[in-house]
């Protein structure tokens, strides 16, 4: 099926709409997840014993401990305006400009045993993150214009689903890994360079260079031959990309992206406290990420569903309500084993409601030909926001301590919440209606539709 789909150059087919038949959701995003799997098994095998590797390995503090986790939450940021415009620009280029970071980030998996001080590590982390940020913003576009948007929250928990997998196969491998081998970290990061490399392999073999831009509505007429020989629409400037801040809805989506990112605290340094709290072997430590795979992977499809039903920006709030929950239940004096499994119940809920979902919201917040910029306008925001939480949670923890640290960083969380539930109550997307009957074309053809049509828009 993704072969047929690969080779094509059509644009997409619209998906059958007889009554009784649910659209299914497309081969290009299948085969994109596919490819994230995999490249998230090799991704989350560093992710799972990077903690341990620099603080226990290489005996760095917790400040620069946060320095690298901010590096490897932040500097992708930086390229990733760069992704999404040079993706843009070509028009059907965003399979390359992904495949281009796909290919980079395999490129520094080998690397990381070569890396023993700061300064080396940072810089191939530095590389590696700038792979993500090239490849995120065009993935997500193809997502986007190869799904009605109706069904967009769904088709991206597919996604996310798919991509989760991976992440929860990932640390058991390099759980596998670390107790069969010697040189653990070495083999975990060679065995890590050739998932990656099979990812890559995936995506030329298996993505389509072409996605289709669906129609806007299930029962929406076949585009007019008139309309199929128009002349396509000049290429963006980098200039156009960073004007779609000035559309009130992306702009209030991306300041509540990266004010929410500034309270989140990284991951691994919630499995930090999780571990130094209940003092579990350092062997145990690459398993603790599972919990929240787990639980991502099964609420992703679900909650991205759900999220089409209610609203995209109503529940990436309420996941932020989860997860402030989740830093409650760290802080309070219950202990022992249940704690864990709550603590990442939430966790994993956090990122279903989400990770997806605010892809899905930016999707419909911006025109066809600007998706891959609109992306990374709000991924950059909430990436270099979690940057900077990084860094000032490390320091605070070098400072205060752990628990003290997570304590300001729940009440900014609770702060930050209601702000941008204030913010995003006055930009509350509208559901899909139901489309209206086509009126007869008169002789003379109607102009094009603005492919930002207010009637979809969030």
């Amino acid at each position: 099926m993704y072969l047929a789909d690969s080779r094509s150059t059509k644009p997409a087919v619209a998906p059958d709409t007889r009554p009784g038949r649910r659209p299914a959701v497309p081969g290009t995003v299948l085969a994109l997840g596919a490819v994230s799997l995999i490249t998230d098994i090799s991704s989350e095998m560093v992710t799972a014993v990077l903690p341990l590797y620099v603080v226990a390995a290489l005996g760095l503090s917790p400040l620069g401990f946060g320095l690298l986790d901010g590096i490897n939450n932040g500097v992708g940021a930086l390229v990733r305006l760069a992704g999404g415009h040079l993706a843009d620009r070509g028009g059907q280029r965003h399979k390359v400009v992904a495949g281009v970071g796909y290919g980079l980030s395999a490129l520094c998996k080998p690397l990381m045993p070569l890396a023993h001080g700061l300064p080396t590590i940072s810089a191939v982390l530095a590389a590696d993150r700038t792979g993500k940020g090239l490849r995120t913003a065009p993935r997500d576009a193809m997502i986007s214009l190869s799904t009605r948007p109706e069904h967009r929250g769904r088709a991206f928990g597919v996604h996310r689903a798919m991509d989760t997998t991976g992440a929860l196969l990932g640390p058991l491998v390099a759980f596998a890994v670390l107790r069969a081998t010697v040189d653990g970290y070495d083999a975990v990061f060679a065995v890590s360079g050739c998932f990656a490399a099979l990812g890559v392999l995936v995506l030329v073999l298996f993505v389509p260079g072409r996605t289709g831009s669906p129609a806007t509505s299930p029962t929406s007429p076949a585009v007019p031959a008139e309309s199929a020989a128009a002349p396509s629409p000049p290429r963006p400037a980098l200039r156009d990309s960073i004007a779609l801040l000035r559309r009130p809805g992306l702009r209030r989506l991306t300041l509540c992206a990266a004010l929410l990112g500034l309270t989140t605290v990284s991951d691994s340094f919630l499995y930090l406290l999780l571990q130094r709290e209940l003092r579990l072997p350092a062997h145990l430590f690459p398993l603790l990420p599972l919990g929240t795979a787990a639980v991502f992977l099964l609420l992703a499809v679900p909650l991205g569903a759900l999220a089409d039903r209610i609203g995209r920006r109503r529940l990436f709030l309420a996941g932020h309500g989860v997860l402030l929950l989740g830093y409650g239940l760290v802080l309070s004096p219950l202990r022992g084993a249940p704690v864990v499994v709550a603590v990442l119940l939430l966790h994993g809920t956090f990122y279903a409601a989400t990770d997806g979902v605010l892809a899905a919201a930016t999707a419909a917040a911006v025109p066809p030909e600007h998706q891959g910029a609109g992306q990374a306008l709000v991924g950059t925001g909430q990436a270099l926001a979690r940057f900077l939480c990084s860094l000032a949670f490390g320091a605070a923890w070098s400072l205060w301590g752990g628990r003290n640290a997570l304590t300001v960083t729940t009440a900014a969380l609770a702060v930050s919440a209601v702000v941008a539930s204030i913010v995003l109550r006055t930009t509350d997307e509208q559901q899909p209606a139901t489309p209206t009957p086509t009126p007869t074309p008169t002789p003379t053809p109607p102009p094009a539709a603005h492919p930002d049509d207010p009637h979809h828009a969030q």
